[in-house]
């Protein structure tokens, strides 16, 4: 007789669906017998530039010591870390990618009998993680497709243990104040925890917009999340990490498996911390490619969300996906986001200009195919 393996999987498993990434370049052009060399990604919000050459040096000197195990307690780059944010080394948790240190605090502050609240178009490892473990998750209706932090506030009950928060948001691109999210922290209860989610944060310029970091001393409860995978350019490596009380660190790093880092992410997220140069010109490029593909959606008369992000949200109707396919016969890859409840949008991750370009001109022919240009 057949087992049912479904059914030993515990509850909250039983109905996960896989978390479904960007489709690799390989994998399209296998698909549809295309070049890989003329395929260019923007699905996935990944850097156009590269990684930087600081970055790449220190990964390769570090590639001699593949038979050791790594710094389980990342101690170089939590020492800088410690001396870039001007927090101490006990409040950083380091992960594989910032998406482990998001599952490492739900686990040790969620469990079957609590709930977890996030936005509604938020990033989707929010409830997955939460589901995963059992927990109830309270999706909170956005306003103008981004947080609706009033609402959040108000839908923390006595079973609420933790509060997401991305900002910038992915997938819309929607941003908050820095006195929007104080007021937020504000309504929050001490014993509930808020994770704001800073994935994009280096993208940010301005001083409207918050620093959790430095919210950190008038808001115990609160987690920062950072990654090293959007502006730093590492996103191969799986970097991230996040900052908090000393208390919850030591929480988060009884949890955290050990050795989640290796050795060359180390090295490279370290020597990447050095390259100011190479961060100032993934803003530059982005700040332009933003504009770019913005200016394009108004010239075509298409609707999208002004983003904070380096990716934009834009409405194709209801034939989205028949424009992405078209677009992938192109060897152009984007991002469908029907799974975020957003059939009728595109993500278009900023690209170098003439990648930006290039987009732009398989969007018009894939519009025209779909009969939805003018």
């Amino acid at each position: 007789m057949a087992i049912d393996y479904q059914s030993l999987a515990v509850r909250g498993v039983q109905a996960l669906s896989p978390y479904q990434p960007g489709k690799p370049i390989e994998e399209l052009a296998r698909e549809l017998g295309l070049n890989p060399a003329e395929i260019i990604k923007l699905a996935s919000n990944e850097n156009p530039l590269g990684p930087s050459e600081k970055a790449l040096s220190a990964a390769r000197q570090a590639l001699s010591e593949l038979c050791l195990y790594p710094d389980g307690n990342g101690f170089n780059l939590k020492q800088a870390l410690s001396k870039r944010l001007n927090v101490g080394m006990d409040q950083i948790t380091l992960g594989n990618g910032s998406n482990d240190v998001l599952e490492v605090i739900t686990r040790c502050f969620a469990d079957a009998d609590s709930e977890v609240v996030f936005s509604q178009y938020a990033f989707a490892v929010y409830p997955l993680v939460t589901q995963a473990i059992g927990a109830r998750g309270v999706s909170v209706p956005a306003r103008e497709w981004g947080h609706d932090l009033d609402a959040m506030a108000v839908a923390v009950t006595d079973r609420t243990r933790l509060v997401f928060v991305a900002n910038p948001n992915n997938p819309t691109g929607t941003v908050h104040t820095a006195d929007a999210i104080e007021a937020f922290l504000k309504k929050i209860p001490e014993n509930v925890l808020v994770v704001l989610d800073e994935a994009y944060c280096e993208y940010l310029t301005g001083d409207q917009y918050p620093d959790g970091v430095e919210l950190l001393a008038r808001f115990p409860n609160l987690i920062v999340c950072r990654t090293f995978s959007k502006a730093w350019g590492l996103a191969a490596l799986r970097v991230g990490y996040s900052i908090s009380s000393p208390a919850i660190a030591d929480i988060l790093n009884r949890v955290r498996q050990p050795f989640n880092v290796d050795t060359v992410a180390l090295s490279a997220a370290t020597a990447v911390l050095e390259d100011e140069d190479y961060l100032q010109r993934s803003r530059d490029v982005n700040t332009a490619g933003l504009r770019q593909l913005q200016e394009a959606f108004d010239r075509m008369g298409l609707s999208y969300i002004p983003s904070a992000g380096n990716f934009v949200a834009v409405e194709v109707g209801e034939q989205a996906m028949g424009v992405y396919q078209s677009l992938l016969a192109h060897g152009v890859i984007v991002r469908p986001i029907g799974g975020y409840g957003m059939p009728r949008h595109l993500r278009v991750s900023v690209g170098l200009p003439e990648e930006n370009e290039r987009f732009i001109d398989a969007l018009a022919q894939a519009l025209a195919a779909s009969g939805l240009s003018d």
